[in-house]
């Protein structure tokens, strides 16, 4: 099967949370609502041998900063020599970059020996050194192995219907990272924890990054409920990562983790000293921050925000912490990721009896060359047009960390906000929170030149431009409603002066779909 072919088969599936069915199994409709749960991907994998049996796993659950506390791991694991898997989602551009695979030194990702030859397309660009997205020759022929799996268990009555599109995507992940031999995976949960199926695997390390209202039809809508589902990841006698958040988050996961007898790591002791939110005091981990405010700017991106720079002060040894992810929320993410590299080196193994060896130097590597964009990511505008700041906030918590990062922008700066989002997220909310900062009808004489544009999504859980424009009619903002995302960013630069800012939010697509025209590449694969 080619690449082109898989792309059709994954779109044909309809939406991720209907039953439907590729091209192959003859669906492709909505469907009904599907019942989650790990029978099928568990029936699948053991179909393909149990590709995620032959590696290790760290699995990431959380709702907001899982991916980034993912890349970041897996940059120093990268930066360690260790070969590395790195599955995350949704992707911005490209499906391929769900699945990764780290070049470590002196080798190579290597197609497997049945592939058939690389089209022109599998070059890759920024990851080459770093984490290599799976070549499309090798994503079609993956695509084919699992789709045709779940075709045979279907036949044979093991599988009620087509596996969903993440379900696949996971399957196949799995089986590339076992061809190529890595010695560890990073797995970013999807949706929840519990029933994801990244829970198919048996983590060494379990991470629970920040947790917030989200996907309240399927999670839950109180925190505690949704923190119940995010610590289904969790293992009896496991290990936990995670830092102190929401009151309710933490009696939940507490809960569960006394349950299982888990054993807590706590990341706070590797936040910067603003930051810390526990008394507990390690005598051989001290923190020191050298720098006011410990960030700087962009050196070269022309970004007013700055790179997360500060010290560490690590069993006698001082770890310079360099990211170049954007905004304090990200301190928190970093800390997550920098205690479980430490837990891995100190308490945990390869598969092959070796340790898990990450130096500092490897450590302090990999923050300096973590790639995660569309997360406050800064982009010149080039030939006289203004900056963009591209941002995925597609919840409550996304808005109000967006928003605490705007308020770094110099405050004379003009602006001007795409916005647009799906229908299951808290339209109102979120433009209740972001709204009012570019409000050009506000006494505030340096807004009086800002703008807002709704942008619709072509998605099929997109909120419709009428429900977005009523949401901003009651907050009294003026704002221009866009027919396209296209429309929307050519009208945003139109009207926003040279030296001003355009900032894009609310959903993911919206963001992949307007990275994809500025960087002037065709628009986003599904």
């Amino acid at each position: 099967m080619t690449y082109e072919d898989a792309l059709e088969h994954l779109k044909a599936l309809g939406p991720e949370l209907r039953t439907g069915g590729s091209t192959a199994t003859g669906g492709g409709g909505l469907g009904q609502r599907r019942k989650f749960t790990l029978d099928h991907i568990r029936a699948l994998l053991r179909a393909l041998g149990e590709p995620q049996k032959s590696f290790p796993s760290v699995l990431i659950a959380g709702t907001n900063g899982k991916g980034s506390t993912a890349s970041t791991l897996a940059s120093m694991l990268h930066a360690a020599g260790l070969k590395t898997g790195l599955y995350t989602s949704p992707h911005l551009l490209r499906v391929n970059e769900r699945i990764r695979v780290s070049r470590a030194p002196g080798r190579d990702v290597q197609p497997c020996h049945d592939a058939p030859p690389s089209s022109g397309n599998d070059a890759v660009t920024e990851e080459t050194t770093r984490l290599a997205q799976i070549p499309d020759a090798d994503f079609g022929r993956l695509y084919e192995k699992v789709d045709a799996a779940a075709v045979g268990l279907i036949a044979a009555g093991e599988l009620p219907h087509s596996p969903s599109y993440f379900e696949l995507m996971t399957a196949m992940a799995f089986t590339w990272f076992a061809e190529q031999g890595i010695e560890l995976a990073v797995l970013e949960v999807g949706l929840g924890g519990r029933l994801d199926a990244t829970n198919s695997v048996e983590p060494i390390v379990s991470v629970i990054t920040d947790i917030g209202i989200d996907h309240t039809e399927y999670l839950g809508n109180t925190i505690g409920l949704i923190a119940g589902e995010k610590a289904g990841i969790l293992r009896p006698h496991g290990v936990l990562v995670t830092l102190a958040q929401h009151p309710e988050a933490n009696a939940a996961i507490g809960e569960a983790a006394v349950r299982l007898e888990v054993r807590g790591v706590d990341a706070a002791r590797c936040l910067p000293p603003a930051r810390l939110q526990t008394n507990v005091v390690d005598s051989d981990f001290a923190v020191r921050q050298t720098r006011a405010g410990g960030s700087s700017p962009l050196p070269g991106s022309g970004s007013p925000l700055g790179r997360n720079r500060y010290e560490l002060s690590l069993e006698g040894e001082i770890l310079h912490v360099d990211s170049p992810l954007c905004g304090q929320h990200q301190q928190r993410n970093l800390a997550l990721a920098i205690a479980t590299a430490l837990e891995l080196r100190s308490n945990h193994r390869l598969l092959d009896g070796r340790p898990v060896a990450i130096s500092n130097a490897a450590i302090e590597a990999g923050l300096r060359q973590t790639q995660w964009p569309g997360r406050l990511e800064w982009r010149s505008g080039g030939a006289g047009r203004a900056a963009l700041l591209l941002d995925v906030a597609h919840n409550p918590a996304g808005a109000w960390t967006l928003r605490a990062a705007l308020a770094h922008l110099p405050e004379a700066q003009p602006r001007t906000l795409v916005f647009g989002c799906l229908a299951d997220k808290p339209v109102e909310e979120i433009e209740q929170v972001l709204l009012p900062l570019f409000d050009s009808a506000s006494s505030d004489p340096a807004r009086r030149g800002d703008h807002v544009i709704l942008a619709p999504i072509e998605h099929p859980r997109a909120a419709p431009l009428a429900g977005l424009a009523a949401a901003a009619a009651r907050l009294s903002v003026p704002f221009h409603a866009a027919g396209s995302v296209r429309e929307a960013l050519e009208h945003a630069w139109k009207v926003t002066p040279e030296q001003g800012v355009i900032v894009v939010t609310g959903s993911v697509f919206l963001v992949a779909e307007v990275r994809s025209l500025a960087l002037g590449r065709s628009e986003p694969e599904e």
